[in-house]
């Protein structure tokens, strides 16, 4: 009978062997990392103002219909009022006329000659979002919930991206964006 006899042999070690990673290798990984967030990172600044665009532009249409309702829910005429301070843009909401408040972008605007205000809103230059608009206030009007005058709001964003926000006499918004630029807003 014949025995099988082994020959395959254990492998020896020569020298003392590598353990870890040569300055080499490492300096691979950097590189590809290097590249990888150089290629993503511009991506990433463009979704976050995006997305601060789309939601600044949500909250104005939201409080558009906010103070037509609250005019015609107090049956008192409620303005609401577009302003430019030194670091951005703001919206106040509230009771009397155009120029009665006025925002500085801390905290709530400063109303007089017995004005009140309901809401403000402020947009610093720091979000790149700013607040344009073809009229200095809007008045919504209690007994039929009308606005005078008509107004065009818009929130410009980065890349000349911009969303607008038709108001129409009677009160409703209709929201568009130049081109179809903002994802979910129709082209104006």
């Amino acid at each position: 009978m014949q025995t099988l006899q082994n020959t395959h042999r254990p492998l020896q070690r020569t020298g003392g062997g590598q353990r870890g990673v040569t300055l080499i290798e490492t300096c691979m990984v950097v590189a590809v990392v290097a590249i990888l967030a150089s290629t993503t990172a511009p991506r990433w600044q463009d979704l976050i103002d995006t997305r601060r665009l789309e939601g600044s532009a949500s909250q104005l249409a939201t409080d558009i219909q906010f103070s037509r309702s609250v005019a015609v829910a107090r049956n008192q005429r409620v303005r609401l009022s577009l302003q430019t301070y030194a670091d951005g843009s703001c919206y106040v909401v509230h009771t009397g006329n155009t120029g009665d408040c006025v925002c500085h972008g801390i905290g709530p605007a400063q109303c007089g000659a017995g004005a009140r205000e309901i809401k403000t809103v402020t947009l610093p230059f720091s979000n790149h979002v700013v607040l344009q608009s073809n009229v200095a206030s809007v008045l919504f009007d209690p007994n039929f919930g009308t606005t005078s005058p008509t107004a065009t709001l818009g929130l410009l964003g980065t890349r000349g991206r911009i969303v607008h926000h038709v108001v129409n006499v009677m009160g409703r918004v209709r929201s568009c964006a130049a081109q179809g630029a903002v994802p979910g807003y129709r082209s104006c």
